[in-house]
């Protein structure tokens, strides 16, 4: 979460007989080197469980992009382009109405937001969502990695050579446990969405767990997913997975066999 920048000299020292080059820190300046900079304030403090929608988006080919000639030079740009469209395209599919100066939406925004290194992680508090919100934020979702493709590629086509060309997105409802005062999470929810996001090259994948589709997601909208069981590594052999059936139609021979019909 955060920096440590401690001066210090180098210096030839003795250790064992033999003269060596010693990096020597004040002991003042090495209190800088804490958990405080993990940025999690009162770690100690009491953690509390909340039932969460986590969704975790995968920029495919993330690492190749970072791998490129000089990215220093295509990475800020990119990332600027990419969180400001990301962060305003879930406003926007959140959207039901303007009135005024206040905008009403189906659902809260996500209450968290993380960058994890090659994509971002959100939560949605799920204490006031029935079924029926729920699967909204997951047809959200879907929508979301498909405008990827579709408008923002196109956008930035013009300004940068070489990029990831689409964006991949688990999806896992269970609880999560705060960390310090709340400035990080941790739950096996987040550990599904993070491993259904790069299961295949499916654009969403979705846990079966906590969700009725059938029961939450408009009658036409049902029949263009499909119920699949596969193996989640560190999670189980057999974990049903929600997909839609044209993106899952769109993979290889191959990798359709690590999925089962149920």
């Amino acid at each position: 979460m955060g920096t440590v920048n401690i001066k210090y000299q180098r210096k030839n020292i003795t250790v064992r007989g033999k003269s060596v080059v010693g990096l020597m820190y004040k002991k003042s300046g090495l209190k800088e080197f804490s958990p405080e900079v993990l940025g999690l304030e009162n770690i100690g403090a009491e953690s509390k469980q909340i039932g969460v929608i986590a969704a975790a988006f995968d920029l495919s080919g993330f690492t190749s992009f970072c791998g490129q000639v000089d990215p220093h030079l295509s990475m800020p740009r990119f990332l600027k382009e990419f969180l400001d469209w990301l962060f305003e395209e879930i406003k926007s599919e959140l959207e039901l109405r303007r009135l005024g100066e206040e905008i009403a939406f189906y659902s809260e925004v996500p209450f968290f937001a993380k960058f994890m290194g090659d994509g971002v992680l959100f939560l949605w508090n799920t204490r006031n969502m029935d079924n029926i919100m729920i699967c909204n934020i997951v047809t959200m979702l879907s929508d979301v990695c498909l405008k990827y493709g579709r408008d923002f590629v196109p956008k930035i086509t013009g300004h940068l050579s070489y990029f990831p060309k689409s964006l991949r997105c688990g999806v896992a409802c269970g609880n999560v446990c705060s960390v310090g005062n709340g400035e990080d999470y941790v739950g096996p929810c987040i550990n599904i969405a993070s491993r259904l996001q790069k299961l295949s090259n499916l654009e969403l994948c979705i846990s079966r767990r906590g969700i009725d589709f059938e029961e939450g997601m408009v009658r036409g909208d049902v029949k263009t997913y499909v119920v699949k069981s596969v193996p989640i590594r560190g999670i189980g052999e057999e974990e049903l997975v929600i997909v839609q059936k044209s993106d899952f139609e769109k993979l290889s021979p191959e990798e359709k066999e690590l999925f089962k019909d149920v």
